[in-house]
């Protein structure tokens, strides 16, 4: 593996650095990304089936905050119909939009510089490529070819479109993948937000 970062040149290391990010960040979308971390099961059918009757205590709603991101989303509704009773539906409604702003740009957090990796490693290898170039064409001296020198920017320019795609073709597909994710809790959040927003209007009304 060295022996073929050597060949490569120093090109390589700003992919090697992209790679490094582009794995760290898949890691850390999988573990965040976790249906038990942003809509756990049955968590929407609980709070609905407590607040049917009387609202939660601020104990009970504190800890639903801190349960997962629906529940933080749940919780936000919850403390704005205890704190004003009288509350208009259409600042309750604006109270679940803020909080599904909030939980949105947690759950899209680190998905743009996944994304920038997938875009720049390509230019990136390209930039190894050009390299390359350079310095076979360095090597072609008026009195005669260097066929070490040669050989070398041979390499760097193939290492490094390589190693571009290599980086880029995984970190676009997870890319696709986190956003789909993203895009499928969100529909969640907002049915939950608004099935429990219908059930809250019986204390604002």
């Amino acid at each position: 593996m060295f022996s073929i970062i050597q060949a490569a040149g120093w090109p390589i290391w700003p992919l090697l650095i992209c790679s490094v990010i582009a794995l760290a960040l898949v890691i850390e979308r999988f573990s965040s990304l976790r249906r038990s971390r942003i809509v756990p099961p049955r968590l929407l059918d609980e709070v609905l089936g407590i607040s049917s009757q009387t609202l939660p205590t601020p104990e009970m709603v504190n800890r639903l905050a801190e349960h997962s991101l629906l529940g933080e989303l749940l919780a936000s509704g919850l403390r704005a119909v205890t704190l004003e009773p009288q509350m208009q539906e259409a600042k309750l409604r604006q109270v679940f939009e803020l909080a599904g702003r909030r939980a949105i740009h947690q759950l899209e957090r680190y998905l743009n510089t996944l994304g920038t990796i997938a875009t720049a490693a390509p230019l990136l290898g390209l930039l190894g490529t050009v390299v390359g170039m350079i310095e076979i064409f360095g090597s072609q001296a008026p009195g005669g070819g260097n066929p070490a020198q040669m050989a070398h920017g041979i390499s760097i320019a193939l290492y490094n479109t390589a190693f571009g795609l290599m980086v880029a073709i995984p970190s676009l597909m997870f890319y696709r993948y986190f956003r789909g994710r993203v895009e499928e809790y969100v529909l969640e959040l907002e049915q939950s937000g608004e099935r429990l927003l219908n059930q809250l209007q019986r204390y604002t009304a």
